[in-house]
């Protein structure tokens, strides 16, 4: 990666036919060696969407990639509540895949908005209610003294 990286000809933020990027497709994997190297490379762009609308955080938060997730929410330029073509944040789809891990991860950062909803109004916590994930619902629920009793003022 390092001897392709130093090409004069090399661009790491050129996307295959699909819209992939380098990047994207090593957090997809998960390999934390090659993402550690492109984000230390000056010009790389680490927010850069697929033509699906997902980031490389959305695709290693899908994975349950934590070593990937948290090299990528380091870093100023990456949007946590970045949304696909479905309207789906990385929590969302770490939610629906039961990566309680990630999730933890992603809540970390203080930017992170854990009630956003997709485009069809499901937030993270329907996700994980829906997949019967208990410990990743119970970290998305809001806590006691903020919960309001449906009828009771």
């Amino acid at each position: 990666m390092k001897i392709l990286l130093g090409q004069d000809d090399v661009d790491p933020n050129k996307p295959d036919n699909y819209g992939r990027t380098p990047l994207g497709g090593a957090a997809y994997e998960g390999h934390e060696a090659v993402v550690k190297i492109l984000l230390g490379w000056h010009g790389i762009d680490s927010d850069k969407r697929y033509e699906n609308g997902g980031a490389p955080l959305y695709y290693a938060a899908l994975r349950g990639h934590e070593g990937v997730v948290k090299m990528l929410l380091e870093r100023d330029d990456v949007n946590p509540n970045k949304q696909n073509f479905l309207g789906e944040t990385p929590l969302c789809c770490a939610a629906y895949s039961g990566h309680e891990g990630v999730v933890k991860i992603i809540l970390g950062r203080n930017d992170v908005d854990p009630s956003k909803p997709d485009y069809r109004g499901r937030t993270p916590l329907w996700w994980a209610s829906r997949r019967c994930h208990a410990g990743i619902r119970a970290l998305l629920q809001p806590p006691e003294s903020t919960r309001t009793t449906p009828g009771v003022t």
